[in-house]
């Protein structure tokens, strides 16, 4: 599949302005038309700057819903969790409450972390923004090359992960089917690292991050020096 209509920011620091206000802009939306907002987390380097701009920006409220993409199966206080760095960055210091900052609970296990995470999104049509990462071999999410990425219309909301080919192996992730049960998905990508993927994708390899897409919109935002 061809790559979706993209933005492209001289540096990372003009990317995370822009998407930090348009992001803002998609809430006020959101809440205007159906009174909440249900926001899918993306981790990494990239989204970590995102997080910092929203609490500067003193973004979320009781009508923000915040959910994950994705979680790696480590202790509730392990630096290396994804709702572990968006509360530090972000979350914490936020006016969205905590009942509504739903992390993936897999200190108590991958299978138990993904049956309950499937019982709550239950009460979810439909999110509005999906916020997306890409790794250098093409996975989003926890959704890796070679590996059923739960793209059928009966696939599970919640997918473990066992034998990840990076660290740590047992995670906890959205499939593509419910990733995709979204207003937007947008993808954040930077960094020259990610170009070879990139090229793959825009060639039609079948990769996880080529199979999902949001119901009105896919949008890709770029740096220049992931666009080059």
């Amino acid at each position: 599949m061809s790559l979706p209509p993209s933005r492209i920011f001289a540096s990372e620091a003009a990317l995370v302005d822009a998407l930090a206000t348009a992001l803002v802009d998609v809430a006020a939306e959101a809440i205007r038309v159906r009174g909440r907002f249900d926001l899918v987390l993306a981790g990494g380097t990239t989204p970590r700057a995102l997080y910092a701009a929203l609490a500067r920006r003193r973004a979320g409220d009781a009508h923000w819903h915040v959910w994950y993409g994705d979680e790696r199966c480590l202790p509730a206080d392990d630096p290396g969790r994804n709702s572990h760095m968006v509360e530090s960055a972000w979350l914490s210091a936020s006016a969205i409450p905590p009942a509504q900052r739903r992390p993936v609970p897999v200190e108590q296990g991958c299978e138990s972390a993904a049956r309950q995470y499937a019982a709550w999104l239950d009460g979810v049509t439909e999110f509005d923004l999906v916020l997306l990462g890409m790794g250098e071999d093409g996975h989003t999410a926890s959704l890796f090359p070679g590996r059923d990425w739960g793209e059928a219309g009966d696939a599970p909301a919640v997918l473990v992960v066992h034998d990840a080919p990076k660290p740590p192996p047992d995670r906890v992730s959205l499939s593509v089917r419910r990733l995709a049960q979204s207003r937007r998905v947008w993808f954040l990508v930077t960094g020259a690292a990610k170009r070879e993927a990139l090229a793959r994708w825009r060639a039609g390899a079948q990769l996880p991050v080529a199979a999902v897409r949001g119901r009105c919109e896919t949008l890709l935002w770029l740096d220049a020096a992931a666009a080059s």
